[in-house]
């Protein structure tokens, strides 16, 4: 059994937000409801300064340990339950 590159696994997580998180999205399609569940603006704002951090991090050569993916895991999974409570994504099937 081979050990886990947590690199590409961050890499990997770092894509698929990307590809499933509404950042094209401007303001005045995110704010159009009262936001009861969280701000979308700000947690996309927060999820995007993370994952940029961390691409920076990942080019610098830093090696994320387990902590660091579970931490951007349960962000990102935090952050899409408030973007589905808000219409904004799709509810994962």
């Amino acid at each position: 059994m081979t050990k886990a590159n947590t690199t590409v696994v961050m890499r990997e997580m770092i894509q698929q937000i990307r590809d499933t998180f509404p950042f094209q999205l401007g303001e005045e399609e995110l704010c159009t409801d009262t936001c009861s569940s969280g701000c979308p603006l700000k947690l996309l704002e927060y999820i995007e300064q993370e994952v940029t951090a961390w691409e920076v991090r990942l080019e610098s050569g830093e090696v994320p340990n387990f902590r660091d993916l579970e931490n951007m895991a349960r962000t990102g999974k935090k952050i899409h339950r408030v973007l589905e409570k808000n219409r904004l994504v799709d509810s994962p099937s």
